[in-house]
């Protein structure tokens, strides 16, 4: 077997001097419709390969932490991360928040906005798997509140925003667009008109939005999309509109390194 190309690692300049990164599908040594770094438990890959992937993941960002993970339902639940648990035990939620050295969060995406947020002075981090569900329903708000549970000051906390399928890609019916105005009317300017009867909406920039509004001063925006470039990204859209009957998922991870204070 050839030895796969080396694992891709997309970083924020604002989370510079935190263990980071935002990954795609380069790197891994799963095969087939989910070829490459591969880490979905949820997927019909071989187990053995997702672990191999996590572990490369791992390695690529802070090497010897332990990995935590929840099992996402598209909720705005966060957990509170002091250890992490086996995977059959992961509780349902689509955000945890540390403040513990040596422990790295993920969360997985195929499409989603994948958010990492810090406070390096409080020496807290956080990470939100946000799809328009989770982020309408304020997945974001609810991480935010749990970091400064742990000591965090909102003011200080920067986000970063990753890969995740862009407004040209993500095409809705009006009845999507509808129920978001209804929530509030400026939700109007995250869609633009597509095809009759369609639009086409700003997952990452709605998220940006709702950081913006809690108070998030600071927020960066990787602008990768996930799904027009399947050699670097999973993507549900783009493997559903395929017809494939599988779909890899892609891993965001940030944590703190021994020495960051408590």
């Amino acid at each position: 077997m050839a030895e796969p190309e080396p694992v891709e690692v997309n970083r924020a300049a604002l989370l510079a001097g935190l263990p980071h990164g935002f990954l795609g599908r380069r790197g891994g040594v799963s095969s087939g419709i989910v070829s490459g770094l591969n880490v979905g438990l949820g997927t019909g890959d071989e187990p053995a390969a997702v672990a191999e992937n996590r572990r490369r993941a791992v390695a690529a960002v802070l090497p010897g932490a332990r990995l935590a993970t929840v099992y996402q339902v598209h909720s705005p639940d966060c957990v509170t991360v002091t250890e992490p648990w086996p995977d059959a035990d992961r509780p349902h939620a689509d955000a945890l928040v540390t403040d513990r050295p040596g422990l790295l969060l993920g969360v997985v995406t195929a499409d989603c906005a994948p958010v990492l947020l810090a406070d390096a002075a409080a020496g807290v981090v956080g990470a939100a798997h946000a799809g328009w569900k989770g982020a309408v329903g304020g997945v974001t708000d609810t991480t935010i509140a749990a970091m400064e549970a742990l000591g965090a000051q909102r003011g200080r906390i920067v986000a970063a925003i990753g890969p995740t399928i862009a407004q040209p890609s993500y095409e809705v019916d009006a009845g999507f667009r509808d129920r978001l105005v209804a929530l509030a009317a400026e939700n109007a300017g995250f869609f633009a008109p597509g095809q009759p009867g369609h639009w086409q909406f700003d997952l990452p920039g709605y998220v940006a939005k709702r950081l913006e509004s809690a108070g998030i001063k600071a927020i960066e925006r990787l602008d990768l999309d996930t799904y027009p470039d399947p050699d670097r990204f999973f993507s549900f859209r783009r493997a559903t509109h395929r017809g494939e009957p599988d779909y890899g998922r892609q891993i965001a991870l940030i944590g703190l390194p021994d020495g960051q204070p408590d």
